[in-house]
This record gives structure tokens, C-alpha cells and sequence, in this order.
């Protein structure tokens, strides 16, 4: 059985929801998409008596890692990612410039996660899948009955496919095939706004209609 414990922590002026993800038994944790706001994230960690052991994020865009290179300054610890978004994350001091926003530094980086790999932590496996559509290299991570699915899909909606590297075919596959392929009661916990439920995405998404209905 899943013991893990999770809280959402919004960050930044998008409100991406970084999550710290920990097993109180061992108190080892994750980071998954630290956006913004480095102090406020370590406080947190410190606040829960965590170690972090892995820092992670679902996709590179900047408003899910601009925190990573600071968090790194207090855990030395490299970003895990997807290869296909690496070159994302690469490029994000130039990416924010062009968005008029103030340039972060690049995190040490891992690109190795891949689609079927098992993150464990504690007593709990934490199943990598890719996702593409939103990124190229973009990946969702499922345990038990919870789902932390990044910007693929939200609460009555789906992530934009309009930027580089974005594909709207493949994110209704990853949807169909990755997402509502988990149970119905599943937590779907995404990258920004509330938590929804895989039954009621399938039943009433106007954007991506589950197939069996």
C-alpha cells in the first residue's frame, strides 16, 4: 500500500503547483517541479522534516523549474528529465528573456527518465510515464491511486500545445492511452489549478472525451 504523503505547493505569478512528495516512515522526499519561489520550497521541506533524495519535473517549461538550480545550491541533487525536454531546460535563461521575464540559472541535470522506469521512495514505487504533447519530453509520474500529470491535463481542460515543440495529436494520445487507461478513481494532480479525477475527465473533458463512452 501506498503511504506516501503529498502537498501541493503553488508557486510563482502562473501558480504552478510544485508537489513534495514524502514517506513519513523514512522521511526521504521528492521535489517534483520547483517553478519559483526557492525559499518558500525549502522552507517547506524543512517544515515536514524531510531529506530530499530525488528532484524531479514532469516537463521543462520554466515556470516548472527555474527554482531547481537554487534548490541545488542546498541539496546537491540533479534535475531529473526527460532527454526530449533537456534541450528546454538548457535554454530557459534566453526562453524567459523572450517572455520579459528575469533569466534563472540552468540546474545540473540528469535527462534519464524514461517511459516504464520505477522511481522508488520508501515502500513506494513511482512509475514513470511518457506523455507526450504539451513537450516532447514530457512525463507523469502514478503511484497507488494519484497521478502527478504536469500540463497535460487539467481540472475540465488539457495543456496548450501552441509552443515549440507542443503537438495536440499526441497529446490526446497520451491522454486516452497513458491517462484514462488509470482507474476511474485515480487523483489526477496537475500542474496547475485542482485536483480532479480520472472518471470525471473521461465523462465531461470537452477537449479530450474518453474513448469508451
Amino acid at each position: 500500500m501506498a503511504n506516501l504523503r503529498l502537498k501541493a505547493l503553488p508557486v510563482g505569478p502562473l501558480q504552478t503547483n510544485a508537489y513534495l512528495l514524502w514517506d513519513p516512515d523514512t522521511t526521504a522526499a521528492v521535489l517534483v517541479d520547483p517553478g519559483d519561489e526557492v525559499d518558500f520550497l525549502l522552507t517547506e521541506i524543512e517544515n515536514t522534516g524531510c531529506r530530499l533524495v530525488q528532484l524531479l519535473c514532469t516537463h521543462g517549461h520554466y515556470d516548472h523549474v527555474a527554482a531547481a538550480a537554487a534548490i541545488q545550491a542546498h541539496w546537491n541533487l540533479p534535475l531529473l528529465c526527460h532527454p526530449l525536454d533537456a534541450p528546454l531546460i538548457k535554454n530557459m535563461p534566453a526562453i524567459q528573456t523572450a517572455y520579459g521575464m528575469p533569466p534563472s540559472g540552468v540546474p545540473q541535470m540528469a535527462a534519464s527518465l524514461d517511459h516504464a522506469q520505477a522511481l522508488g521512495l520508501g515502500s513506494t514505487t513511482l512509475e514513470v510515464r511518457h506523455v507526450p504533447g504539451h513537450s516532447p519530453g514530457h512525463v507523469m509520474f502514478t503511484w497507488g491511486e494519484d497521478a502527478l500529470v504536469g500540463d497535460c491535463i487539467f481540472a475540465g481542460s488539457i495543456g496548450r500545445t501552441d509552443l515549440p515543440g507542443g503537438n495536440l495529436d499526441d497529446l490526446v494520445q497520451s491522454i486516452r492511452e497513458q491517462i484514462y487507461t488509470l482507474p476511474d478513481s485515480t487523483h489526477l494532480h496537475s500542474g496547475h489549478g485542482p485536483v480532479t479525477k480520472v472518471g470525471r475527465e473521461k465523462r465531461s473533458n470537452p477537449f479530450v472525451r474518453g474513448l469508451d463512452l
